[in-house]
């Protein structure tokens, strides 16, 4: 014997609804986490040679925190769009809304998880050769000074360094914008996603 609507709408049709929003929230805290891991070691050795750079280099860290939000409004907009059972025990949330918002919850999720790794290598690296460039080679602990001095190895003027230093910060910028992009453009898809809804209105 058929229910009519049980095909599209079978009880546990909101389980993929609630799977797409704890994977979201999930693999965008640990994007969020794993970049803000990997930058925030870089400052802390870039800080060692070079300290007055650690306040200016903590844009990555910035950057890989706001992965953390994308998630958490991917998975809002997810579970408030489940429905829950009527009063017969019948649910109006289809299959259709389950896979369209799995879907968009792994699509947020992975892209922030991607954004997240890219930013970590970028921002650490980044960081610590723009620390070395800055201070010339020399390394703060070393010298018994907070980095102000005004000749580095090779016989550099301070403000040379800084000038070389400037334009690697700016390349450096650049790749983490577009490091950033990736998880927008998961955001913008899921968000897509999310709108797609099919309603058994019989069980109701």
């Amino acid at each position: 014997m058929a229910i009519a609507g049980y095909d599209s709408c079978p009880d546990w049709a909101p389980a993929f609804g609630y799977i797409g929003a704890a994977s979201c929230m999930i693999l965008a805290n640990f994007g969020s986490a794993w970049g803000t891991w990997k930058a925030g070691l870089g400052v802390c050795k870039m800080g060692i040679d070079y300290p007055k750079g650690v306040i200016k280099n903590i844009v990555p860290i910035v950057m890989a925190g706001v992965l953390g939000i994308y998630g958490l409004i991917v998975a809002v907009i997810l579970t408030q769009a489940i429905r829950p059972p009527a009063s017969g025990g019948y649910t109006s949330y289809s299959m259709y809304n389950g896979y369209a918002h799995m879907a968009a919850g792994l699509c947020c999720g992975i892209s922030c998880l991607a954004a997240g790794g890219t930013i970590g290598v970028i921002g650490d690296a980044g960081v610590q050769a723009f620390g070395l460039k800055a201070s010339g080679g020399k390394r703060a602990w070393a010298e018994g000074s907070d980095g102000d001095g005004d000749v580095g190895v090779g016989g550099n003027s301070e403000a040379a360094n800084a000038e070389a230093a400037n334009k690697l910060y700016v390349g450096l910028l650049i790749m983490l914008i577009f490091s950033e992009a990736l998880a927008l453009y998961g955001l913008i898809v899921a968000l897509i996603l999310s709108q797609h809804t099919y309603v058994c209105e019989g069980a109701e």
